[in-house]
């Protein structure tokens, strides 16, 4: 099925007639362990009607081992460090990666590369269907080892409260950073505990287009750190907090409450990522009809023009423990297909919302309405394994798929590849700590407790305690490209 809105975006304005992709479970009756991440309720693995279903659907029956996702990297490098123990499918997102993994991945998990290259991945044609970018953070060592949790790569929006915006009679948006700030002025009524923004320092750095971690000046890699777009998002983030139009609890540090400030309409403009957005309307349609957010189109230092780093395609990826048993990495890549299958098809709705009748009904609209079987029984898991390519679906909300398509697809013509997009690289452990300090600096210079005098002498600290080291490391895998 296409889409009514292209991809990255892939928005759907309608529910379709579902179609079965698989007529025969692909499985040829394995069992396999899953090791994977929950940010969430962990329900039941046993005496689970969703698991049942889904795994006799497939053929297979995948065992899940799911652990907090808070604490998921302590326990994954406990696995890795016991061969033995690793379960025979691990999710390792990107931010749990271990030191050394790119050295270890090659003894821990398969090779796929002789399954999936070429013409190979037609045999798989969902996992075929999942778009390139996503597939290049699987690679490490120039083989394709992982398997994809696809994303957008869209940058955090800056979000502002178009109902209340409408009620104020505002029109303009800003097209520059000094107009945000003076906008902020504008909304801020601090008699009646109205802010005009929340901490806005994930949009500086978008604004003054601060590369991620580095950049290239001519043929010189230059740190994050070391640029003037940093400086210069440093600069316009003291002075949003100096004008006072920051919420105190956010210039306190409590920035966990932030979605519930700005959904109460005691800030207008906050960041959030694009997700954020529909899990608002979630919250709060029932009980204001009216409430709405609209993301503001994208803007720098040059207006209009400026150019937006694009996220990662994948964040989240799987792994086959390795084996040398090709039967069995083909039946687990057949268990991958089904998993991959897109939206529009019945495999697609079982995975995401289970058994009808059982974990979801089917309102007037063609929607899944979840019942309390699914509060307990049905969780996110197998997405960590592999999904489909990303489908703005939520046709719940009038005019959400349209609108947030429209901006996805608007943002993504600023899109360009930062340095070493792309690629995996596990830093030596002793620079793993190299850009701590900078967290804390960032805030103490929003908040006029530090200076740009002391990002100087960060920098300078920052140089002489590995920072050059760690440029010629990065510069000898871009020569070696």
């Amino acid at each position: 099925m296409q889409p009514d809105f292209p991809a990255p975006a892939s928005g759907y304005t309608s529910i379709p007639e579902f179609v079965q992709a698989f007529p025969a479970p692909p499985g040829s009756g394995g069992t396999y362990k899953a090791m994977t991440p929950l940010w969430g309720a962990i329900p039941p693995t046993t005496g689970n009607l969703y698991f049942d279903t889904v795994n006799k659907a497939i053929g297979s029956k995948v065992e899940f081992q799911i652990s907090d996702g808070n604490t998921y990297g302590d326990k994954l490098a406990a696995v890795l460090a016991s061969p033995k123990d690793i379960a025979d499918w691990v999710c390792i997102p990107s931010w749990n990666v271990p030191p050394r993994f790119g050295t270890a991945v090659d003894q821990l998990f398969t090779d796929l590369t002789p399954y999936l290259a070429g013409d190979k991945v037609k045999e798989y044609p969902n996992l075929a269907n999942i778009p390139t970018d996503a597939w290049r953070f699987c690679v490490w060592n120039n083989k394709l080892v992982g398997l994809p949790m696809p994303d957008s790569g869209v940058p955090n929006p800056l979000f502002y409260r178009d109902d209340i915006f409408a009620e104020l009679g505002i029109t303009d948006l800003p097209t520059t950073p000094d107009e945000l700030i003076e906008l902020a002025k504008q909304l801020t009524d601090p008699g009646k505990g109205v802010y005009g923004a929340e901490d806005l320092w994930t949009q500086a750095a978008n604004m003054y287009e601060t590369p991620s971690k580095w950049k290239l000046d001519g043929d010189k890699l230059v740190h994050r750190v070391e640029t003037e777009e940093y400086r210069g998002a440093l600069e316009w983030i003291r002075k949003l907090f100096e004008a006072g139009v920051v919420h105190p609890d956010a210039v306190a540090g409590n920035n966990g409450d932030a979605k519930t400030r700005f959904e109460s309409g005691r800030t207008l403009i906050a960041n959030d990522g694009i997700g954020g957005w529909s899990e608002a309307l979630q919250r709060n349609l029932g009980s204001n009809p009216g409430y709405s957010q609209r993301p503001m189109p994208v803007f720098g230092v040059n207006g209009t023009d400026v150019k937006i780093y694009k996220g990662n395609a994948a964040s989240i990826m799987s792994y086959l423990k390795k084996t040398d048993d090709e039967a069995k990495i083909k039946e687990l890549l057949k268990i991958a297909d089904f998993l991959a299958s897109p939206f529009g098809t019945t495999e697609y709705q079982l995975i995401n919302f289970g058994v009808e009748n059982e974990h979801y009904t089917i309102d007037g609209d063609g929607l899944p309405v979840s019942t309390e079987l699914a509060a307990t029984e049905l969780q996110p898991t197998y997405i960590f394994l592999v999904d489909p390519p990303v489908a703005n679906t939520k046709v719940q909300f009038p005019g959400y798929v349209e609108a947030s398509s429209t901006w996805i697809n608007e943002t993504a013509k600023h899109f360009v590849d930062p340095v070493f997009y792309g690629l995996n690289i596990a830093e030596p452990s002793e620079y793993a700590s190299l850009a701590t300090p900078f967290t804390d600096l960032e805030k103490d210079i929003a908040r006029g407790r530090k200076s740009l005098s002391d990002l100087d002498a960060a920098v300078e600290t920052w140089r002489k305690s590995g920072g050059e080291e760690l440029r010629t490391f990065y510069q000898k895998i871009l020569d070696e490209q």
